[in-house]
């Protein structure tokens, strides 16, 4: 369709998140509005939200901002020539923002069931008794970090200084005040 392609934005939260949770989401479009993109393409409606109200609002934010919208597996746009909404876009949008949410529906349905089902058979959820480490454990293992926190480092400042995670720095931090 020759379009210039100007900036890429890949999101690996779930459509199921509100749109405000979804940075990316708000990157692209702000980033979109910010420097008068003519077209956001997107590659299926779903990636927009998976709550009809949520895609709704977007569609508006894109609409507000004379921004068309190309979803690829769908094979259509919201604006026309004129920069307009096309006559069929809400209805088409409200149809599959409904679509998406009823998939998410019946995913979360599914899988509760399927966990239900393997606990009533006898199955364990979560981690193996045995396979956490102790608050002992932890801190003998990172030394280290706690000595930096016991100076008062930052977060970010040990993980770089011992090689570890900002997350390991707080699981160390949190079994020092346990």
């Amino acid at each position: 369709m020759k379009y210039d392609v100007v900036s890429i934005y890949e999101e690996k939260i779930s459509g199921g998140k509100k749109n405000d949770e979804r940075a990316v989401l708000q990157d692209a479009i702000t980033y979109a509005i910010a420097n008068n993109i003519d077209t956001l393409l997107c590659s299926e409606l779903s990636r927009l939200g998976r709550n009809a109200f949520e895609v709704l609002e977007t569609v508006k934010r894109l609409v507000d901002n004379r921004i068309n919208l190309y979803l690829q597996k769908e094979q259509m746009t919201l604006l026309d020539d004129n920069k307009e909404p096309n006559i069929f876009a809400p209805i088409m949008i409200a149809t599959l923002g409904t679509c998406a949410q009823l998939e998410r529906s019946n995913i979360q349905f599914r899988l509760q069931s399927g966990r239900r089902q393997y606990i009533e058979r006898g199955g364990k959820m979560g981690r193996p008794i045995g396979s956490s480490k102790s608050k002992e454990q932890i801190l003998k293992e990172y030394a280290e970090v706690v000595r930096y926190l016991e100076k008062g480092y930052m977060i970010k400042e040990i993980a770089l200084l011992c090689k570890v995670s900002t997350r390991t720095v707080q699981r160390v931090k949190k079994a020092i005040t346990l």
